[in-house]
């Protein structure tokens, strides 16, 4: 089973609010990363933390299954561990990605599944013109270090570790932009 992890539990201080329920296209960003997620997860765990009940609800009807990072304000490592606690035993690979990211492409999500599939490879980044980005796909075999991650850092330092078991996928496009001030709702494609 591949599982789907967002990670949906910053405070947004950039942005002024929680900007993971402000609207694009009538509905929350947040919901728009959780849906392109779900092209290639079977299942789908979101991590909130800051506003929780705001975020939650954004997520309303989706099938997902939400856990609330009460530490989401130490950093990111403790969302990533907070998501991997929660996956499922059957659980062979879990796509990483985040919730202010709302143009994530389904098709690149698809196709870095079919990477490890066709590889093997323990990690599957996408890297778009030559740039890492995400979703991000960790076999099971990893998910111990994705455990430990400390501070406010995502899993950069997992992927780094060891080259020779990361595969990328090269993706002619842009980066798919986080959004991360008002102006980047307009900016969003």
């Amino acid at each position: 089973m591949i599982a789907g992890l967002l990670l949906a539990a910053g405070g947004a201080r950039r942005f002024g609010s929680q900007k993971l329920v402000a609207p694009i296209d009538g509905e929350p960003l947040v919901r728009h990363a959780a849906r392109a997620l779900t092209s290639a997860a079977e299942a789908l765990i979101v991590v909130v933390g800051s506003e929780a009940t705001a975020v939650r609800e954004a997520l309303a009807g989706l099938d997902a299954f939400i856990v609330v990072n009460d530490d989401w304000a130490s950093g990111l490592a403790s969302s990533v561990r907070a998501g991997i606690a929660a996956l499922d035993g059957r659980v062979a690979a879990v796509l990483i990605t985040l919730g202010d990211q709302p143009a994530l492409e389904p098709r690149v999500i698809d196709a870095v599944v079919r990477e490890w599939r066709s590889t093997g490879r323990a990690i599957v980044a996408p890297r778009y013109r030559g740039a890492q980005g995400h979703p991000v796909l960790f076999a099971r075999s990893v998910f111990g270090e994705l455990s430990a991650l400390a501070g406010d850092r995502g899993a950069k330092a997992v992927i780094e570790r060891d080259p020779a078991r990361v595969a990328y996928l090269d993706i002619d496009a842009p980066m798919p932009r986080d959004v991360d001030t008002v102006h980047d709702l307009g900016t969003v494609k």
